[in-house]
């Protein structure tokens, strides 16, 4: 997700996104749209500038959301909107609503059908939009539900919640060890969870399917696990040593053999921004992208995951994200500020990261 900005697409900026002397005129206008009660989504959106995530419907379908908060203060008010534009790259719906800039931004998860808000406190209640933006209820239970094929990770790690296309169902999954801390879920709808006992004993990586444990691995000493991924047969946990991301365990045989990156053309050491701040995904195809936000970006040359290139971006992405194999990457502000930084936006690059496309551009 983007660090939320206060960047402004208004009149009087040039369209590569640099100031051209009417900030003032920007500041007013953006705050009028954050103290309007009722604002316009087009309004929000051009506020916003870049937007804070993006998603895909399985049918090709983006939702992208925005947010537009309190530039000069962490409370006051605020507003936020989202943007369905379909496979032809044309707005199908979109919706905004006045809020609190002490909330939560809100999130979505593409699905089959459309897409799913994740469920957050002080963020509202789930529910699923059709490709079409039509707001559906959803079938919340409290009761553990074994995941099954097409299950989507919905939130973790408090609440963990899975989604079930097929009975637009949110459950949290059964079976998971008692001391897991962080899980991912592939499209098989293995459970990959990384167990972290109170003992001294070593982390380890955990993965079930329907009910049964297929089995585990120790992460190695003296690394503690972090971030988890999986998708494509591939899955992959950071190994964290002291204060940094030092490696991957990575497996790309559904868990039959691991073995420690660290290296493979990443430079671990000169990740910058700690832990929290890495980006750890798996496209469909199995490869691995590694890096972090407002930082350098590496992926992997082919589905083994034993070699890494260094992706060449438009600008500094503060964040990143994958579907299938398709990259996105934003670049909005790294502090609340009125004016656009270079390059702002939506990325999108459908070929490994050899050539990008801003959002909304033709040609």
């Amino acid at each position: 997700m983007a660090v939320a900005s206060a960047a402004l697409a208004l009149t009087g900026c040039r369209a590569d996104g640099v100031d051209d002397g009417s900030s003032a005129d920007r500041e007013a206008r953006y705050k009028r749209v954050i103290e309007d009660p009722h604002p316009s989504p087009a309004d929000v959106i051009e506020a916003a500038g870049a937007p804070t995530g993006v998603v895909r419907a399985g049918d090709g379908s983006l939702l992208l959301t925005y947010d537009a908060g309190n530039v000069e203060d962490d409370e006051g008010p605020a507003a936020w909107a989202w943007r369905i534009v379909g496979p032809d790259g044309r707005t199908v719906a979109e919706h905004a609503e006045h809020g609190d800039a002490e909330a939560p931004l809100a999130a979505f998860k593409g699905v089959s059908g459309g897409f799913v808000r994740v469920p957050a406190e002080g963020a509202g209640e789930a529910y699923r939009l059709d490709a079409r933006g039509k707001r559906h209820s959803l079938v919340i239970t409290e009761s553990p539900s074994r995941t099954r094929p097409g299950d989507v990770l919905l939130a973790e790690p408090e609440p963990t919640l899975i989604y079930r296309p097929a009975t637009h169902t949110v459950a949290p999954p059964a079976d998971v060890p008692d001391n897991a801390v962080g899980l991912a879920v592939d499209e098989r709808g293995t459970v990959w969870s990384l167990d972290q006992p109170l003992t001294d004993d070593p982390n380890r990586v955990v993965w079930q399917r329907d009910g049964r444990t297929l089995g585990s691995r120790d992460v190695p000493k003296p690394y503690t696990g972090g971030v988890l991924a999986a998708r494509g047969g591939t899955a992959a946990l950071s190994l964290i040593q002291g204060d940094g991301v030092r490696g991957l365990l990575v497996t790309t045989d559904g868990g039959g053999h691991w073995r420690t990156v660290l290296g493979g053309g990443i430079a671990f050491g000169e990740l910058k921004h700690g832990p929290e701040a890495l980006v750890l995904q798996t496209l469909s195809d199995g490869r691995l992208l590694v890096g972090e936000e407002g930082g350098r970006y590496w992926l992997a040359d082919d589905r083994t995951n034993s070699a890494f290139h260094e992706l060449r971006t438009p600008a500094g992405f503060t964040s990143f994200s994958v579907d299938g194999t398709t990259l996105y990457g934003i670049v909005d502000a790294t502090t609340a500020t009125y004016d656009l930084v270079a390059g702002e936006g939506l990325w999108i690059s459908r070929d490994g990261g050899r050539e990008w496309r801003r959002h909304g551009q033709r040609g």
